[in-house]
């Protein structure tokens, strides 16, 4: 019984010392980290007091710890909002389009760029896939708008063609838009996010490719048994990455591409909480929609990596 006592007492201190040994081994690190970690803390912890407003009627102009304490009133006022079902449908439809193809998509893209065999060509097309990257939503929307408005690109060639007799509003009916923002975030980042998994497919071993030639397996089969196995891992942190960002439907681009046409279709979480809380004052409002977003987020993060750590021994924590 003395000896389980002692055991236990024990296990904490050499949790520390090792600890201990482990910082001290890397201090060089830790040294060169401490200026990141100042900022960090300071713009992203230290604000956090903040979301306090969200459990109050805070008035802009007012001292914060003098306004009146509400308790749960506006998550209540958004959950009986007559527009909560339509926004939330929103954005896990267009959340989930974005997961299904947009994660699907750099995958894709990685595996067929390292197929490639000419170096020149392939650093031309993957510079060129990652390009519309560093364009700015407000420069996409004029794009969309030249090429698929009413008197757009697209319209009057199919007009030409005799195709349509009228042109087709694609930018004014909602049951067109999840499809387009769908198509347009993947041709935006699927350049951009290729980057990480071809840095993991350089990153298997050659010996695999070997052994693989060895027995027998095509490029399908290369791809299938040993560059897929390898870079799973990084799929896995990716993937559960993104359904901790599901309820992060966008916020620019609905701004700039919807309309009161497509209101049922484009308005997101994010959305609505800036044009009724930013825009109408509501301060509280705008937090407690942002609060409650980021605690679910949280909660599927945690889910997601605890569901990854069972079934692929791959997690983030």
């Amino acid at each position: 019984m003395n000896s389980e006592v002692v055991n236990i007492q024990a296990q904490p201190k050499s949790r520390f010392n090792h600890i201990k040994r482990t910082v001290y081994k890397e201090r060089q690190l830790w040294l060169l980290s401490i200026p990141m970690i100042i900022w960090v803390f300071i713009f992203s912890y230290l604000p956090m007091y903040g979301i306090i407003i969200a459990f109050m009627k805070y008035i802009p102009g007012r001292n914060m710890f003098k306004s009146q304490w509400v308790g749960f009133q506006h998550f209540q006022t958004f959950f009986h909002s007559p527009d909560f079902w339509h926004i939330l449908r929103n954005t896990l439809a267009i959340s989930g389009l974005g997961i299904v193809f947009g994660f699907t998509a750099p995958i894709i893209l990685a595996l067929l760029l390292n197929e490639l065999r000419l170096k020149v060509f392939k650093r031309v097309v993957q510079t060129i896939s990652y390009l519309p990257h560093f364009i700015s939503w407000v420069v996409v929307a004029s794009i969309l708008f030249a090429i698929l408005g009413n008197e757009g690109f697209m319209n009057d060639m199919l007009m030409r063609l005799g195709i349509i007799d009228k042109p087709i509003a694609f930018l004014g009916e909602g049951k067109y838009f999840w499809g387009l923002l769908t198509a347009t975030n993947v041709w935006k980042d699927v350049g951009w996010s290729t980057i990480i998994y071809l840095s993991a497919i350089a990153g298997v071993d050659s010996e695999l490719y070997d052994a693989g030639k060895v027995d027998g397996l095509g490029r399908f089969g290369m791809v299938w048994h040993i560059i897929l196995p390898s870079i799973r891992p990084t799929i896995a942190v990716l993937f559960i990455l993104g359904i901790g960002g599901i309820l992060n439907a966008g916020f620019e681009q609905q701004l700039l591409i919807g309309n009161s046409q497509t209101r049922e279709y484009h308005e997101v979480i994010d959305t609505y909480a800036y044009k009724y809380g930013i825009q109408l004052g509501n301060y509280s409002y705008a937090t407690a929609i942002g609060l409650l977003k980021s605690v679910i987020s949280l909660v599927l993060v945690l889910g997601a990596n605890r569901i990854s750590k069972k079934a692929l021994d791959t997690s983030i924590l």
